[in-house]
């Protein structure tokens, strides 16, 4: 930790002659061993009878280490914030003072079964001047090792320290809950995965807590919605990753649409194996599984959706303030009025308007990769990219000045 905290910091230093390339060129090089330790992690999870989205999350093939390394790239070819200066302003004493981005130190993450979180945080931390300790989950225990073993490797052949990047192997839970208190050591902790890990590192970290959320998303089907639009962007919502936090688990749908559009997007989720929990008047319309109120709470993760139909966009409004995480939340309509009131009225990171909450990550936003979707209101929020993870120090210059 301490060579972190050197001035500007060592790692930030080094950045700008390395570029992140020798990292992912090692991640390539190591395919084979990374995906031979994530199949022994798979497999153990398959023993466990881990669910299947969650099974989704810890599995790494070709086309996810490419997706990897891509997003690593994209890092690397990013402007660096460390060392921006965000104001700079003359006072009437004279005093000139401004405000300049620098990198935090020490990050520390604690995340569940999601190797590529592995690799996304050490693009991120490495490219701001942070170092990074991470702490994962059990389940992906092999699959983090070697991940950072590749990371160590490529930091050592360009005469970095390793330890840019270290990897906590006990995942135990009392070593997870002596990372939380390690001040003096960590400057902030950063949660990454269900709503239990994020309760229980926010309940009991005394390192200051970047909170990232559940997501616990909504689509809304207003009175004048395209409903072709509609159904491909509720298909891609709900079924082209389910198990991420983005992906919607509730669909509401205005009364005076929901005889036409409710069949047409039952048999929709038919052809996926999607599961539908539906309200009293779903249930008429569809023959649904009836719906209970834990339902309109739950993030599922799964092949599983719960729909509601509202009479009116405030009840859908209503509806959503209610249940929702804040994380994404969208509507199909083709009344601008409407799109207005829905993105004033819903307080979430990310509001959509006709567009799949699926886009809700830091890749698609333009970060590179993302440290987490913060769902908090201080400091960060949404997908947490490069400048999430830079705090700033006041510089000021004067000549002489007395108070």
């Amino acid at each position: 930790c301490q060579y972190a905290r050197t001035g500007e910091h060592l790692i930030h230093n080094l950045y700008g002659k390395v570029g992140g390339i020798r990292m992912t060129q090692e991640i390539l090089d190591e395919e084979d061993e990374i995906l031979k330790a994530n199949a022994a992690d798979v497999a153990k999870a398959k023993e466990r009878g881990m669910a299947p989205g969650l099974v989704d999350r810890l599995e790494l093939n070709h086309k996810r280490i490419e997706g990897i390394v891509e997003g690593m790239r994209q890092v690397v070819g990013l402007e660096d914030p460390v060392g921006e200066v965000i104001s700079m302003k003359r006072r009437p004493n004279g005093l000139l003072i401004g405000q300049k981005r620098v990198p935090f130190g020490v990050i520390g993450i604690i995340y569940e079964a999601r190797p590529n979180v592995t690799a996304d945080a050490f693009a991120l931390c490495f490219k701001t001047g942070n170092a990074v300790i991470l702490r994962g989950g059990s389940d992906a225990l092999e699959s983090n090792k070697a991940i950072v073993t590749a990371i160590r490797n490529g930091l050592k052949k360009e005469g970095i320290p390793e330890d840019a990047i270290s990897l906590i192997e006990d995942t135990s839970h009392e070593t997870a809950r002596e990372f939380m208190r390690m001040n003096g050591y960590l400057d902030v902790l950063i949660p990454r995965g269900g709503a239990g890990l994020i309760r229980t590192v926010v309940e009991n970290s005394t390192v200051p807590v970047i909170e990232t959320g559940v997501g616990n998303c909504h689509v809304y089907a207003d009175e004048s919605a395209d409903l072709q639009m509609a159904e491909r962007i509720i298909i891609n919502a709900k079924t082209s990753r389910p198990s991420v936090c983005n992906a919607i688990e509730t669909l509401l749908v205005h009364e005076s649409v929901a005889a036409e559009f409710l069949p047409r997007f039952a048999s929709a989720m038919a052809e996926s194996g999607t599961e539908i929990r539906g309200d009293g008047r779903t249930c008429t319309v569809i023959g649904a599984v009836p719906a209970t109120e834990e339902d309109w709470a739950t993030e599922y993760d799964d092949y599983i959706i719960a729909v509601r139909v509202v009479p009116s966009i405030e009840e859908a409004v209503e509806h959503i303030r209610r249940y929702s995480t804040g994380h994404s939340e969208a509507i199909i309509t083709s009344d601008i009025g409407a799109a207005r009131y829905f993105q004033r009225s819903i307080d979430a990171a990310a509001v959509y308007v006709n567009a799949s909450t699926r886009f809700t990550d830091g890749g698609e936003f333009g970060l590179g990769a993302e440290i987490g979707i913060s769902t908090q209101k201080l400091h960060a929020r949404g997908p947490m990219g490069l400048d999430a993870l830079t705090t700033v120090k006041f510089l000021i210059t004067g000549d002489g000045q007395v108070r």
